[in-house]
């Protein structure tokens, strides 16, 4: 019966099964493992990561982007940045790709339950969180209010702008929006995240809130939180690093004692805060 392979350094291969363009530079892979073996025995959480190869190319660390799928399916959103998400850009379906994973910790979902949920995304890094917004809107009734507050450099940068209204329309749940620079056709909040954070003012009781977005945004909206009493343990994140292995073998993505790759990529404030200058 086929299985995954030995060795967690070996690719699955695996073939587009479609693309979607959610900004001008990040599109949504939806990726499908040939081997029906492999992809029975494929398990992932929310949270967790898997590498990607261009064949010629070389392979980069994607977090999967959406919850698992009963059919198997697994997607990814990629921003084109450098040498392999370009390769990758320019697959279309039916195309090859590897998929070496999963590896990385998960988001505790079964902890949150009972709780409200402050999401706070910025950029490329919703993509991430759109695992935990698509548990909680499946479950709704075993969480407590949902609010996710996610921005971008510009409207056309906003990624997953076509499942917002879904969101927003759903029980006990709101989507606040924000950009750094309208156009001539947006008609929503322009500040940074944090701002719109302390305009908002959520309750720290019984919540937890999951951040994901760029240091800089993460590091004013931990200034925020502190400020409206969130307690470290009530603050989770998702940290990006250079990984080459996805083991701790390598010893590229150190924060501090802690492996991106092995201990993360999640991580409550509690558990980094004394090595937050290095994120």
């Amino acid at each position: 019966m086929p299985v995954l392979p030995d060795s967690p350094f070996l690719p699955l291969r695996a073939r587009v099964l479609e693309t979607q363009d959610l900004t001008p530079d990040v599109m949504l892979f939806r990726v499908e493992l040939e081997d029906p073996g492999a992809r029975a025995n494929f398990h992932h959480r929310p949270g967790q990561f898997a590498f990607l190869s261009a064949y010629g190319a070389g392979e980069s660390p994607f977090t999967f982007a959406s919850y698992p799928s009963p059919d198997g399916v697994l997607e990814f959103a990629i921003r084109r940045v450098g040498t392999v998400t370009a390769s990758l850009h320019d697959l279309e379906p039916g195309d090859a790709l590897g998929v070496r994973g999963p590896f990385g910790n998960k988001f505790p979902l079964e902890e949150y339950r009972g709780k409200d949920i402050i999401i706070i995304g910025g950029g490329i890094g919703l993509a991430p969180l759109r695992p935990v917004i698509q548990a909680v809107l499946n479950s709704r009734g075993d969480y407590g209010e949902l609010l996710v507050i996610y921005g971008a450099r510009s409207p056309a940068d906003l990624a997953f702008a076509h499942e917002f209204p879904s969101w927003a329309e759903a029980p006990r749940s709101r989507v606040e929006l924000t950009v750094d620079k309208g156009d001539g056709h947006w008609q929503g909040r322009v500040a940074l995240v944090p701002s719109v954070l302390k305009e908002l003012k959520p309750s720290p009781a019984n919540a937890v809130t999951i951040i994901c977005g760029p240091p800089i945004m993460i590091r004013f909206v931990l200034v925020e939180l502190k400020a409206l009493n969130f307690a470290p343990e009530q603050i989770v994140t998702t940290l990006e690093s250079k990984m080459k292995c996805g083991l701790g073998k390598c010893a590229r993505c150190n924060i501090g004692e802690k492996y991106v790759c092995q201990d993360g990529p999640v991580f409550t404030f509690s558990e980094i805060s004394g090595f937050l200058e290095q994120v």
